[in-house]
This record gives structure tokens, sequence and C-alpha cells, in this order.
């Protein structure tokens, strides 16, 4: 059985300069080429497959720099989005990457979403501990997010309580220095430094799976623990609604 497996970076409202912004995106890329030789290529997003394969671009800073001066780049008066792909076709290999950053934005953060490829239990070779713990480290480096996840649809799902600002757990969560620091968490959780940037929490070496009773019953137990030391807190707070 295959289950669906994404990730995902979350901060606030940061305004920053494209040339900001491109620093920061070959800062990532970079590390995502050192990660897996799926992530070595990249091409522009395009709704044509066809097209798409025409786009190929060398993730530097020069490149991202161009990207975010086109108007389809640009986030009205702040802020960029962009798009790449890893030119796999067959949805067993390769990824999608979608990043919206620079913006000042009160209601939505600014986030970067990686999708990974379809694999079946029992056959890794994208979906690993160390291809995964890679990718969380090339996202807390390069974005310095607040908080960020891997972790399978389905666990998403259960754990999210339909939040979409955050914050809750998955088979690894960053979060930065500055939500606090995470306490001692039951075996075989591990939280490793990431630099000065924060923590990262690894719950199981092999791929948490939502099929798994004990995978969801250790998920719950850890979100709970880190709730109640403070460190779930959305990354941005919803605004009360103004008086009519």
């Amino acid at each position: 059985m295959s289950e669906a497996y994404s990730a995902g970076a979350y901060w606030g409202g940061r305004p920053e300069s494209a040339e900001q912004c491109a620093k920061r995106a070959q800062t990532f890329f970079r590390l995502m080429g050192e990660c897996h030789p799926s992530y070595a290529q990249w091409y522009e997003q395009n709704n044509s497959t066809r097209k798409a394969l025409q786009l190929g671009f060398d993730p530097t800073h020069d490149t991202f720099m161009r990207f975010f001066g086109k108007k389809k780049y640009q986030n009205g008066p702040d802020g960029f989005s962009f798009g790449a792909w890893t030119g796999h076709v067959r949805q067993d290999q390769g990824g999608l990457v979608m990043l919206n950053c620079g913006g000042d934005a009160a209601v939505a953060p600014n986030r970067l979403r990686l999708f990974f490829p379809s694999e079946p239990l029992g056959s890794e070779r994208m979906l690993s501990a160390a291809v995964l713990a890679g990718v969380m480290r090339a996202m807390a480096v390069a974005w310095e997010p607040d908080w960020a996840i891997a972790t399978a649809d389905g666990l998403w799902d259960q754990l999210s309580n339909g939040s979409r600002l955050g914050c809750f757990l998955g088979w690894m969560t960053y979060f930065s220095r500055g939500r606090g620091a995470v306490p001692a968490l039951p075996a075989p959780v591990r939280a490793e430094p990431v630099g000065d940037k924060g923590t990262l929490v690894i719950l199981t070496p092999e791929r948490l799976s939502p099929s798994n009773p004990e995978h969801v019953a250790l998920a719950w137990r850890v979100q709970k623990l880190l709730e109640e030391r403070g460190l779930l807190r959305l990354v941005i707070e919803r605004r009360s609604r103004p008086p009519e």
C-alpha cells in the first residue's frame, strides 16, 4: 500500500526583498540536491508536462533573481510565489515544491510545501528517515521557519485538528529556537539540534505510518507532551472578528 507524504515549512509575516529570497532559495535547492539524486534537476512548474520539461533551470542566485523579477512570480506589493518540479513523470519518483516567501501577510503565513513520491511500505527510496531529515534541515537552514513538518497525509489530517496555521506533530517536526526548548521525549523519539536555528524531532527511525496503531498512539502521546510545554502555538494567531 502506498501512502501520500508531504512536508511543509511555515513562518509568519517576514518582508524580504527579491535579493534575500533568492539567496534563501539558492541555499535551499543546493541542500536539497545533497539529500537525494532526484533533487539534482529542477524545472519550473507548468500545467503542461511537455512544456514544463522544456523549463529546466539551474537553481542559482541569479536564476532566482530573474524569476522573482517576473510579474507572474510576484504576490502583489510584497512577496513571491514559485513552483518547481523534478521532472519525474512517474508518481513514485521525484517531487514538487511550492513556495511563498518574502510576504508580510497578517492572515496567511509564508510557506514552502514539498510533495514526495508515492512509495509502498518497505520500498523506501526517497521516503527514508535519512532523506526526510535532510529535507527538513534544508528547509530550516534556508528559510528559518517557525515550524516545519514532514508526515503522511493521513496522520496530518488526524493530528492537525483542521488547523492550516500549525502547529501539530508529524513523523518529523522542526521547532524554531524561539518556540522554546524541546523537553526529553520517550524512546524511540529523537530530538536533534539544527545548528543554532532550532530542534528537529523525529518520532520513529522507520517510516511513520497512519496505518500503524502504535505509530499513531506515539504521535498523540508526544504531541500532548509538546502541547503542555507550549511548543504547539499557531504560526499566526487567528484574529477575532471585529464587532459589528
